[in-house]
């Protein structure tokens, strides 16, 4: 692979799928956005509605196609630069020499975007460091304000936004997306003010008050059972939505250890194997080693779980021999166009710094994981390497920013903000097989 290049970049890697019609080769040029380290997750949308997809992450968004023209939708913080283990430097807001305190780390953990204002134009939700609030950034519709600046309305979601792995899904089924995270002890959703946009959100505790706190690992949504309502997936087990949401009911807890260590990052219920019964998908460890899925299993009515892993501690692990640390943020979607979702997934790059976790230094890559279904309720995850000088950080997002019906894959970290655009062309099957990643004997 390429090393990373300071601004807009460009790198190849190959992968290579199989359709039903046809043999193709995915590759994926990669463009870094900016060398500085602004966020921890970036975005997309259409800002200036000039029909063409522009990317957002930290204070900035930039003007798609080609990324170059960038806006500061809310003040930037000044940024100074650090080695990395390679020699190379990456910039960083506020780094005091230590990533140990709260100033060192982004105020952008994660970012959305949505029309929260029902005005037509897309606006930008973040959520900043654990433990603060949520806000989202009124689009001003290509005006300045009167100083000439271009600085975005700010609107506060909610006050308190726990967990490193928050997310933003449609939980109570209204057709509408919502903060899904745990807040003051309390894991909860909250939605927007139907009536007035610009109001805070509403607080849903779904649970009891337990031991989730700021730094909380993993959360995820999904139907386990089944019954077409989403339920909470986190680390310790499933919450159960009921039928009705009247009164905010405390939902059924349904212990299981799916990442009872260090918690995990974002969580998937979703049927790999084609059984009809939606398993779950989670990072072991997201600042040591792991990626599992959980097949599900129902005896006499009782739903349980069984691991089989992806990606572990050692190469011998992984059916692969995939190997990688710090799975800190995954997204789930159809990568190929078979109509069966894939994993996107890295490694964070310096979660806690140049030495904290494991393997800090090894190299930051991203991969694609694709679903291919078996026989008798099996499933593989194939492995495709994206770049190996990029990873993830608490968000890695996929999805089609350059309008070719290919999710392409956008990343903000320490490293910088990068987007992967997505390509694929048809070829013979020999070239096709060369390009196949293959299993390690025995697996």
């Amino acid at each position: 692979m390429t090393k990373t290049a300071l601004l807009l970049g460009a790198a190849l890697s190959v992968a290579a799928v199989a359709s039903a019609a046809d043999f193709k080769i995915h590759t994926f040029k990669k463009i870094q956005i900016t060398d500085q380290f602004w966020c921890e997750g970036a975005f997309y949308g259409d800002f200036n509605k000039d029909g063409k997809m522009d990317l957002c992450g930290g204070p900035f968004w930039w003007e798609g196609p080609d990324f170059k023209t960038r806006h500061e939708f809310r003040p930037a913080d000044k940024t100074s630069k650090v080695k990395q283990p390679d020699g190379s430097e990456v910039t960083i807001p506020g780094y005091k020499g230590g990533l140990t305190k709260e100033n060192d780390y982004s105020d952008s953990f994660l970012t959305y975007t949505d029309d929260f204002d029902r005005d037509g134009w897309t606006d930008i939700m973040v959520y900043g460091f654990p433990g603060k609030e949520a806000f989202w950034y009124r689009n001003p519709q290509n005006k300045k304000n009167a100083e000439g600046k271009e600085h975005w309305q700010r609107v506060k979601a909610i006050d308190v936004l726990d967990n490193e792995s928050p997310m933003f899904a449609d939980v109570n089924g209204d057709g509408k997306n919502d903060i899904l995270c745990n807040s003051s002890g309390f894991l909860t959703f909250a939605t927007a003010n139907s009536a007035d946009p610009l109001a805070p959100w509403a607080l849903y505790n779904i649970s009891p008050k337990g031991n989730w706190q700021r730094f909380s690992h993993g959360i995820g949504i999904g139907d386990v059972n089944g019954d077409g309502r989403m339920d909470f997936l986190e680390a310790n087990g499933w919450w159960e939505q009921p039928a009705s949401l009247k009164d905010n009911p405390v939902w059924a807890n349904h212990p299981f250890p799916f990442a009872p260590k260090t918690g995990s990052a974002q969580m998937y219920a979703y049927d790999f194997n084609g059984d009809g019964l939606n398993d779950i998908l989670t990072t072991l460890a997201p600042h040591n080693y792991g990626l599992a899925w959980y097949r599900q299993t129902r005896t006499d009515g009782q739903i349980s779980f069984q691991q089989n892993l992806i990606v572990n501690r050692t190469p011998a692990e992984s059916p692969y021999g995939v190997k990688f640390s710090q799975i800190h943020a995954i997204d789930l979607v159809d990568m190929d166009g078979d109509g069966i979702k894939d994993i996107v997934t890295g490694k964070r790059f310096w979660a806690h710094g140049p030495t904290g976790d494991d393997e800090p230094g090894a190299p930051a890559v991203l991969y694609w994981f694709q679903t291919r279904r078996g026989a008798n309720g099996t499933v593989d995850f194939v492995p495709h390497l994206v770049d190996d000088n990029s990873g993830v950080g608490t968000q890695v997002a996929a999805a089609d920013i350059n309008g070719d019906r290919l999710p392409d894959i956008i990343v903000g970290n320490k490293k910088g903000i990068f987007v992967f655009l997505h390509e694929a062309k048809s070829v013979s099957q020999p070239e096709y097989d060369q390009a196949q990643p293959k299993r390690v004997a025995g697996q």
